[in-house]
C-alpha cells in the first residue's frame, strides 16, 4: 500500500502543477484503503511490470451504489492503455456486486480521464468545490449554530437512523463506513438536532475538515453545515475545509459569506440517474 500512495501522490501532483495549481498531495497512511481492502478484495486491481507498480484501481460498494474511489496511472506510462484496463476490471467488480448506481469524483480539469470515465457510460453531474478559510475567521462572525450536536455513539438505533438519513441523501446506508470513522481517533462524528427531531449527522477531521454530512431534507442543509462549521471553529485546527457539491446553494451561500474560498474544483461523475446531491457533502474523493 505505501508504493501504491507514493504513486497516487506523484501523479496528482504531476497533474494539479501541470494546470497551475502546484503540488498539492502528500502521503498519507492508506487507512481506509487497507479497511476497503480486507472488506472487499475484489475492489482493488493492480497493474505491474515486474516490481514496478504501473497503475492501480481501487473502488467499493455499499448497497445499490459503486463507487470508483481512485485510478491512477504512473504519469510516465500514461497513454499506453493501463487506465482502460484498470477501469474494465473496476467495472467487472460494479457489475458482479449488482449495485444499480456508479459513481467517481476527478478533478474537473482532467479531460482525459473524463474521456475514458464516459466511454464507460459514467457522465458529468455536477462540481464539487474544496473550499478552505482560516479558523479564526469563523469563530468572530458565524452566530451560535442552530442546531443541537451530541456524539455518534454507535448503537444500534443510532446506526438505523444513520442508515436511514443516507438512504434518503446518497440512495445507499453506510454502516461499515460509520464504523470504520467512529473508529478513527483523529475524527469526530456528532448527530444534528432541531428540538427532539433528528436533522441529519457530520464529522470533523482533527484537521479541520467536515465531511461527510447528510440531512433527511435538503433544507436542513444550511442549518447543519453551519452546526459544523461553529463545531469545527470550536477546534484547535489553524483552516476549515469542506467539499461542498455545486448542487448545494443554501450551503456554498453560507460558505461565500463565511469568506471561505474555492482551492480546486472537482467534479461528480456518475450512471445515469444518479447523482443529484442535495442533502450530502463528501468527506474526499476517495471515502465519497
Amino acid at each position: 500500500m505505501a508504493a501504491t500512495d507514493a504513486l497516487v501522490v506523484a501523479c496528482i501532483n504531476d497533474l494539479t502543477v501541470r494546470h497551475g495549481f502546484g503540488p498539492m498531495a502528500t502521503a498519507s497512511p492508506p487507512s481506509f484503503q487497507l479497511f476497503s481492502l480486507e472488506d472487499d478484495p475484489d475492489g482493488l486491481w493492480v497493474a505491474e511490470d515486474g516490481e514496478e507498480i504501473l497503475g492501480f484501481a481501487w473502488s467499493w460498494v455499499c448497497g445499490d451504489v459503486w463507487f470508483l474511489a481512485q485510478l491512477f496511472v504512473d504519469p510516465a506510462r500514461q497513454g499506453e492503455g493501463i487506465g482502460n484496463e484498470l477501469l474494465k476490471r473496476t467495472m467487472d467488480h460494479a457489475r458482479k456486486s449488482g449495485a444499480a448506481h456508479k459513481a467517481l469524483i476527478t478533478f474537473t480539469f482532467n479531460r482525459v480521464s473524463q474521456g475514458l470515465y464516459m466511454r464507460h457510460r459514467l457522465f458529468p453531474k455536477m462540481p464539487i468545490y474544496f473550499f478552505n478559510v482560516e479558523r479564526e475567521r469563523i469563530r468572530q462572525t458565524l452566530p451560535q449554530p442552530p442546531l443541537r450536536a451530541t456524539a455518534i455513539d454507535g448503537g444500534a438505533a443510532t446506526m438505523e437512523n444513520l442508515a436511514g438519513i443516507d438512504s434518503r441523501a446518497i440512495g445507499a446506508s453506510r454502516e461499515k463506513h460509520h464504523r470504520y470513522l467512529l473508529d478513527d481517533p483523529a475524527t469526530k462524528g456528532v448527530l444534528l438536532y432541531a428540538g427532539d427531531d433528528i436533522a441529519g449527522y457530520g464529522y470533523i477531521g482533527s484537521n479541520g475538515h467536515i465531511g461527510p454530512l447528510a440531512v433527511p431534507r435538503p433544507d436542513l442543509l444550511r442549518n447543519a453545515f453551519a452546526t459544523m462549521l461553529k463545531l469545527a471553529a470550536d477546534g484547535s485546527a489553524e483552516k476549515i475545509s469542506a467539499f461542498l457539491p455545486g448542487t448545494c446553494d443554501s450551503a456554498l451561500s453560507l460558505a461565500i459569506d463565511q469568506g471561505m474560498r474555492i482551492t480546486f474544483p472537482m467534479l461528480l461523475m456518475a450512471s445515469p440517474g444518479y447523482g443529484d446531491w442535495t442533502q450530502y457533502l463528501p468527506r474526499n474523493p476517495g471515502f465519497m
